[in-house]
């Protein structure tokens, strides 16, 4: 089963501080934490979460790791700098490639990683389409080294321990076992004098503002994806995509099912029992319905095509308003004393004017033998 994404996990965006990391981890802790939650054994695997979440994000060597490389990192023995030596560089497609002839060396080329952002809208901008700014944290080439991780003037040098190739063979028996060289990490560079703007990374923590174009009828989760705007590649690689994921607001009044809208609209019992008409909202204005006699609380009017046209649809759902007869509270004593004046008749003939009430007390007595 895949790992959530530790930023998710506490709920926190990519470039919170290590304030906000720690707070919403404590808030968490005691929300789930197991000698609160003894009966529970889902909060037990959520304190487990975030506690694996905040070991990783706050520790910075660890955090960078992660931001670069995803659950990758703590899965490989990963550390700020790219992959550890020793067998967390262990490489099973370079033993067979040794034993069957013709062994093969890993290029230190690497595509940028993907990025995620969630951005919340309103129900009315997914309705009809928009445009919006984002401001993304990125990994971007360094401007100070252009990239080489070393301080301007000087140039990294060629590894001595590889070779410049990256990787180093150990003899093992029979084996001959391929593995990230503990120097250059892969690189297959020395850097004697580090760039002092990136530490020597050749990269650096930036922050862009990238427009994204809203389609129309978007959705809960539905993603955009912006080719090329995620992390910058490491030696020239391409960079990764940005991925947008779009979470939509409550509404005041409408609830979405796909593209069907929903809504309650009160009504008193006077109208209910009458009929009449009543004025509704819609996205696009307002519409009326008639009310028929002896309307019961509950029922649902049905307007075609007052819903939302969705991203893969060619039509309009559907507005369902959901009648609520209303209880008149404060009352006067006129509208008490014609209230029992009411009552009183409608006792006369009560199986008449309540056949629900009749229907159901009759299976109570049913129920009961």
């Amino acid at each position: 089963m895949a790992k959530k994404d530790y930023y998710e996990v506490l709920g926190v965006n990519r470039d919170a501080s290590d304030e906000e990391i720690k707070k919403a981890y404590r808030k968490l802790a005691m929300k789930h934490h197991p000698d609160r939650n003894p009966d529970n054994p889902k909060s037990e695997e959520h304190f487990k979460e975030a506690k694996e979440a905040y070991e990783t994000l706050s520790d910075a060597q660890k955090r960078a790791a992660y931001d670069q490389y995803g659950h990758a990192a703590s899965e490989a023995g990963m550390g700020a700098g790219g992959f550890g030596g020793g067998a967390g560089g262990f490489d099973f497609g370079d033993i067979f490639g040794d034993i069957f002839g013709g062994g093969r060396g890993r290029s230190n080329v690497h595509r940028g990683a993907d990025l995620r952002y969630n951005l919340e809208i309103t129900l009315e901008q997914a309705a009809r389409g928009t445009e919006t700014q984002i401001r993304v944290p990125t990994m971007a080439e360094c401007e100070t080294c252009h990239g080489s991780g070393a301080k301007p003037g000087t140039s990294p040098t060629t590894c001595t321990t590889c070779g410049g190739h990256g990787q180093v063979r150990m003899q093992q028996g029979f084996f001959s076992i391929q593995q990230t060289c503990p120097r250059c990490h892969g690189s297959g560079k020395a850097i004697a004098s580090p760039c002092g703007a990136c530490q020597g990374a050749g990269r650096i923590k930036k922050h862009k503002t990238l427009a994204v174009k809203i389609p129309v009828g978007v959705d809960n989760d539905d993603r955009i994806r912006l080719s090329g705007e995620g992390e910058h590649g490491v030696n020239g690689g391409p960079a990764g995509d940005l991925y947008v994921v779009i979470h939509i607001s409550p509404h005041a009044v409408f609830q979405r099912d796909h593209n069907d809208l929903h809504c309650e609209m009160p009504i008193s019992f006077s109208t209910a029992a009458l009929g009449g008409e009543i004025e509704i909202p819609t996205l696009d204005g307002s519409a009326r319905i008639k009310i028929p006699t002896e309307t019961q609380s509950g029922k649902i009017f049905r307007l075609r095509g007052k819903g939302i046209k969705g991203v893969r649809s060619s039509t309009y759902g559907d507005l369902h308003c959901h009648v609520v007869v209303e209880t008149p509270i404060n009352l006067t004593e006129r509208q008490k004393e014609l209230l029992r004046e009411f009552e009183a008749i409608n006792e006369k003939d009560s199986a008449r004017h309540n056949p629900r009430a009749k229907s159901w007390m009759n299976k109570v007595k049913e129920f009961f033998g």
